[in-house]
């Protein structure tokens, strides 16, 4: 049965005006001015994105602390609302766990159950003689891209190991993404907040500055230079870590680089909140100045930062969080975020000039598509394309509250926020899924086989 979408603006074209778009069989067949079809649906006044792409998601995750609150289904369910019709998780490796079993498990997390299409980065943690080996194969079960940690003992890997890494990777190629903090300076740091009888979690921000950030890009750049490899920095958050990035790439680096909305929006006076009422907050890296926002809104607009995904690790506050009561350090590490990122982009970026329509749909659909071997099938409004398509509503207004979210958790980081815009209707490969804002087809995603990665051009 043929679907057709009537008079559009597409946000990856918006000067042809309003647009038709016509449906078979799960892709586009048709763009322009079509006059039937077996189903039809008026959009007119509104705005199509391509599916949005979040890239940057922990579901169904234990940290050794916690266990975080969404997994597949409540998370990619509350992702849909968005608009958000494809994730990335991360697969992550146990110390003395293969590879290949680590997909497996997370294959278990999510078949099933998600509600969006879904693929797997891959964590590296215990890199040997095995894990070595398998690196051949696992391009073939359709994984291209990997992270590494510089902190968190028992995920971070050493500049050997990383070097080692880099230079495996690439040759399957796939790309390396890295979480960038100085581990030995943050527990150094930690530990002196503690001597000083800082344990409330205003303390986070102060053993996780700026500094720890910017070192370790520079020192995983330093080594990617080495290796002779692309690279991903993966949750951005400072003005000196762009820095970084940008010396990197004067000397013919390539690097490609994510922020997230927590970073773009909020700032370092959430860690001044009466009593515990910051651990809500805590997360790594922590909230930052106003002017390391403004210099990342700049990283946008220059194209030092081409992604936004969400770092979605959410766990309850008057749960999980409080097991940090007595010490910020124990607090787990993470804020919700992968239900409201479309529309705290439309509102703090498009609506106040920051960016365009379509370099929203660039920032957090295309440019994701083409660098995590996605693209054209997603990321794209193309004959011949998935039909992941988001009508948006630019006229919607509403306040986020924590009483009206999908996601599984008891709060949100932007409670209170005013939005403007949603996704009135999501389709995912040509069915709809949501409709007015709420779901009506839910655990439809699939397994997404990807492509090489690394390159977004």
């Amino acid at each position: 049965m043929s679907l057709l979408i009537k008079g559009a603006i597409l946000a990856t074209n918006p000067e042809v005006g309003p647009t038709d778009l016509l449906i078979d069989e799960g892709v586009i067949s048709g763009i322009g001015q079509i006059r039937t079809a077996d189903q039809i649906v008026e959009a007119y006044g509104n705005i199509i994105f391509p599916g949005f792409i979040d890239a940057h998601t922990h579901l169904d995750m234990d940290t050794g602390k916690a266990h975080t609150s969404d997994d597949f289904y409540t998370g990619t369910k509350a992702a849909l609302v968005g608009g958000t019709t494809t994730i990335i998780d991360f697969a992550t490796q146990e110390k003395g766990e293969s590879l290949m079993d680590a997909i497996k498990v997370w294959h278990q997390k999510a078949n099933g159950k998600s509600c969006a299409d879904y693929g797997f980065h891959l964590a590296i943690t215990d890199w040997n003689e095995q894990t070595r080996k398998e690196m051949l194969f696992i391009k073939d079960i359709g994984v291209t891209s990997f992270k590494v940690y510089m902190a968190y003992d028992a995920l971070r890997v050493s500049d050997d190991i990383l070097f080692e890494i880099l230079q495996a990777v690439d040759h399957i190629g796939g790309i390396v993404g890295c979480h960038c903090e100085n581990g030995d300076l943050v527990k150094v740091l930690t530990q002196a907040q503690k001597d000083s009888g800082h344990f409330g979690p205003r303390a986070h921000p102060a053993s996780r500055p700026d500094i720890v950030e910017s070192e370790a890009i520079g020192r995983f750049l330093d080594i990617a230079y080495l290796a002779g490899t692309p690279v991903h920095i993966v949750h951005l958050s400072t003005q000196k870590g762009l820095e970084a990035i940008e010396r990197a790439k004067e000397r013919g680096q390539i690097v490609y680089v994510e922020t997230c909305p927590q970073y773009l929006i909020l700032d370092e006076h959430a860690y001044q909140l009466k009593e515990f009422e910051s651990a809500k907050y805590v997360l790594s890296p922590p909230l930052r100045t106003k002017q390391d926002q403004q210099a990342l809104w700049q990283g946008i607009h220059t194209g030092l930062i081409q992604t936004i995904s969400t770092d979605h690790c959410a766990f309850n506050f008057a749960t999980q969080k409080r097991q940090g009561l007595a010490d910020f350090s124990e607090i787990p590490n993470g804020i919700p975020g992968i239900e409201h990122r479309p529309q705290l982009i439309y509102t703090y970026g498009v609506d106040k000039g920051h960016i365009s329509l379509k370099q929203m749909a660039e920032l957090l659909s295309t440019k994701t598509a083409k660098l995590f071997g996605l693209y054209p099938a997603k990321g794209t409004i193309e004959v011949g394309s998935d039909a992941d398509l988001v009508i948006w509503n630019p006229n919607y207004e509403t306040k986020l509250s924590s009483t009206t979210q999908v996601q599984s958790v008891d709060y949100t980081p932007y409670e209170g926020l005013c939005v403007k815009g949603r996704a009135e209707y999501v389709f995912l490969r040509g069915e709809q899924v949501v409709k007015e804002g709420k779901v009506i087809n839910e655990r439809k995603g699939q397994y997404l086989f990807r492509g090489p990665s690394g390159n977004i051009e």
